[in-house]
């Protein structure tokens, strides 16, 4: 197993800490131990008499943290712009923030997608030189130095370390097979705020990895490997991933995309633009895709390929700042793949590439898209909702974040909420095709103020594992946000008074041994 620790909400760890002055009064201690609590966890489990559990000595467990020392690969590695004092070379980076959804290669590593990272750091960003840059990639000065690493390590700090920042939000690779290989930050996928990696297989054996930005008016992207996969030799696809085209995704109104390559020097990515090299592209992704035109979307998170259709889904989570056509700038007006202005629920596409479902051709410059699910309340026709006619009142949902396909193609979501009307984020699952395409069913509600993410399968079909990510950072009897572990709205998974919520991996199957969600 490979779980993502993407944030930690030092005030629910720590007694008498609330959200309006934990950053003063974190301790040292404090956090060093918030920032040893964030990254990646690898670790073995098994079923012993029924009952899955972990291996407590298993040799490939490992914690892979803000302070692990990581290789930097492709386009980017060796970068001025990559150095710093503890790396001259541009090529080691330590650390990884900010982990969120990810996917795994054919050749079984595992891909983890950096997102937001620019919340740790501190400081005056006034003093880079590139802060066009800064912005660009998220920067917010309300809402940054969450953990106050930079008070025991100098290089969070923008006037310390001015090139630190530019070593995360990026795609880092690891090996759980071998607990000696460093994980790598593989720059050809490019940087921005990284929501998964879902990697399919085109039919000449190159690999091809789906990925979101997950912000408002941000892209959805592709790459694909030059080269194709080695089935037989696994050592020989260790720096795939470091060699291919990088993509953008444009819709068309007639039901097409098309993926526009981000290449240095080629269509408007001029030097005079600023594009003298694909370091220059990888390194400022979103601005190459503004200049090639791509389509702006609601917040893109989760993909997902099915395997027996060849049909890709896609999340939307949310976007409220979208407007209606002829209000606002025009890039933020809806879109054909962005239909609703404002979008405060999300929706789901359906991508189909040429020569699905036999030979699906992952790798064409040309996609089919269409809507497969706009999210909200079906009840109420202001939502605009689009589910299957027979959703009930316990079915819909919003705020679509992960998805997943069990092993008999069902099609599973996990919410990222504000859910409306105190409902908390919950597991969904429907059929992709025939009488029940659409059809949301309710399968499991996470706890209070948290997320349910990344739901995994056994082969079998009869386990599904889900990560519990924050939970009681919300209060359902006024629908706040809690500020101190005395409010939180649960104390789950121990519900012991007075101690503190936390994160969990659950384990869910039918007491009759069935296949889960059948």
């Amino acid at each position: 197993m490979l779980v993502s620790h993407e944030y930690a909400t030092p005030f629910l760890m720590f007694p008498g800490l609330t959200a309006d002055d934990y950053r003063e009064k974190l301790t040292d201690e404090q956090i060093r131990a918030v920032m040893a609590s964030v990254g990646l966890s690898v670790f073995e489990v098994k079923k012993t008499n029924g009952q899955w559990e972990i291996v407590r000595d298993g040799q490939y467990n490992r914690r892979i943290h803000m302070g692990t020392e990581m290789a930097i690969s492709g386009p980017a590695a060796g970068d001025d712009r990559l150095k710093t004092k503890a790396d001259p070379t541009g090529k080691t980076v330590f650390g990884t923030i900010s982990n969120c959804n990810g996917g795994t290669t054919p050749w079984g590593t595992l891909l983890s997608g950096e997102e937001g990272s620019m919340d740790v750091f501190a400081g005056d960003f006034t003093t880079l030189p590139n802060q066009e840059l800064v912005e660009r990639q998220g920067w917010d000065e309300e809402d940054n130095d969450i953990y106050g690493a930079g008070r025991i390590e100098p290089r969070f700090r923008f006037e310390e370390e001015p090139n630190e920042w530019m070593r995360f939000d990026w795609v880092v690779e690891i090996d759980p097979l071998d607990p000696t290989v460093k994980p790598v930050k593989r720059t050809a996928l490019g940087r921005f705020t990284h929501e998964g990696a879902q990697c399919a297989v085109a039919p000449d054996g190159r690999v091809v990895v789906f990925m979101g930005d997950d912000d408002d008016f941000e892209y959805l992207y592709r790459f694909v490997t030059r080269d194709p996969w080695n089935p037989t030799d696994r050592a020989a696809n260790r720096d795939l991933l470091d060699n291919g085209t990088l993509s953008v995704a444009k819709f068309e109104s007639d039901g097409t995309m098309t993926w526009l390559p981000l290449v240095a020097g080629e269509g408007p990515l001029t030097a005079e633009a600023g594009f003298n090299s694909q370091a220059d592209v990888v390194l400022n992704t979103r601005a190459a895709a503004d200049l090639l035109g791509a389509t702006p979307m609601d917040a893109p998170e989760g993909f997902v390929v099915h395997p027996k259709t060849g049909k890709l889904y896609v999340a939307m989570t949310e976007n409220e700042d979208r407007m209606p056509t002829g209000e606002g700038d025009e890039a933020e007006q809806v879109n054909p793949a962005n239909p609703r202005g404002p979008n405060p629920h999300g929706h789901l596409l359906e991508l189909v590439p040429p020569g699905a479902p036999d030979k699906a051709d992952f790798a064409a410059d040309s996609f089919k898209w269409d809507v497969f699910v706009l999210c909200g309340n079906p009840a109420l026709a202001e939502d605009g909702a689009m589910f299957h006619p027979a959703t009930s009142a316990n079915g819909w949902f919003t705020d679509p974040d992960n998805l997943s396909v069990d092993p008999s193609g069902r099609l599973w979501v996990a919410t990222d909420g504000p859910p409306p009307e105190g409902i908390a984020d919950a597991l969904f699952v429907m059929d992709t095709e025939g009488e029940g395409r659409a059809l949301p069913k309710l399968f499991y509600v996470a706890p209070i103020g948290s997320e349910c993410c990344s739901p995994t399968f056994t082969p079998d079909g009869k386990t599904v594992f889900v990560s519990i990510q924050h939970p009681g950072e919300l209060r359902f009897e006024d629908d706040e946000d809690a500020v101190s572990i005395a409010d939180a709205g649960t104390n789950w998974p121990d519900f012991q008074q007075g101690q503190p919520p936390r994160p969990a991996l659950i384990v869910l199957s039918r007491d009759d041994s069935a296949v889960v969600g059948s």
